[in-house]
């Protein structure tokens, strides 16, 4: 039997999937409800309790970020502050600097051979989270149902490394970008192995500003390879760290949420939530 955090989020992204294909219509709060299976009272509480907002106000949010990628689709670039390397300063994640090194070319030619990776496992509000570290940094993150599978995705991305299950609670730096406490969060370095052309991906998507969105287009401009919008979406697709390396905020040029690795439910959740949290934030 799930655990009921976990069949409250279910019930969440069902919601917000919902409200993501029909959004136009600005559905009820009975008709959202109703799509669930719950009463619109508890529906209420529920779904305020975890965004932080009514359901009401989250479909507001949604609709807003396609109308601002519609306006500004014809730009260039949506970076207006790419001097630094690390996440912009109008992010709800600003004091958090993330630095990605990469591996030498023998760890990545040996498949993280010498590696020691420490790995556990954590829950979010968007669901269970598998993390794994070496010494010089965050090296994995990826949302996973089963705890085996998640374990064997991770060995097949390093095949020759070392494995060791941490026992203790999840590190607290890393758990609180999905919380309130963001602003504690000091630095969090990566340690991913990519190609140049990945690595450069990686980098730009973490100029995204929290609760914005852009598109691969816009990425593949940022990296001034504006024909390269495909292989960009290549490279997105093979992020290893999930959420800190904040893929979930590119879209199509349509507006179209799009897909996503972890799944296009968990996506738009984490969209809707980080717009509404910035907001709260910022009142």
């Amino acid at each position: 039997m799930l655990p009921q955090a976990e069949i409250d989020f279910n019930r969440i992204a069902e919601a917000i999937d919902y409200l993501k294909n029909n959004y136009l219509a600005q559905p009820s709060l009975d008709a959202v409800a109703t799509h669930v299976n719950m009463s619109p009272t508890h529906f209420q509480k529920m779904f305020t309790a975890w965004a932080g907002i009514s359901p009401k106000d989250f479909t507001q949010y949604i609709s807003i970020q396609h109308a601002k990628l519609k306006l500004r689709k014809e730009q260039a670039t949506l970076f207006d502050a790419t001097e630094a390397v690390g996440l912009s300063s109008t992010s709800r994640l600003h004091d958090m600097f993330i630095k990605i090194e990469g591996m030498s070319p023998a760890e990545y030619k040996n498949g993280g051979q010498n590696l020691n990776i420490h790995y556990y496992f954590a829950k979010t509000i968007f669901g269970k989270l598998i993390i794994a570290n070496t010494e010089k940094g965050i090296c994995y993150i990826a949302f996973y149902e089963n705890e085996n599978i998640a374990f064997a995705l991770l060995q097949k991305y390093f095949p020759r490394a070392v494995f060791n299950k941490f026992l203790k609670e999840a590190d607290e730096s890393i758990l609180d970008v999905f919380g309130n406490n963001f602003k504690s969060v000091q630095e969090i370095k990566l340690h991913v192995r990519g190609t140049a052309f990945q690595l450069k991906v990686w980098e730009a998507l973490l100029t995204i500003p929290t609760g914005d969105m852009c598109t691969y287009g816009n990425i593949a401009n940022v990296i001034d390879a504006p024909k390269a919008a495909r292989a960009v979406g290549t490279a997105i697709g093979s992020n290893p760290v999930a959420y800190l390396i904040p893929c979930h905020r590119v879209i199509q040029a349509s507006g179209i949420f799009g897909g996503y690795m972890w799944g296009p439910k968990r996506k738009t959740a984490i969209l809707g939530w980080e717009a509404a949290q910035l907001e709260l934030t910022n009142k």
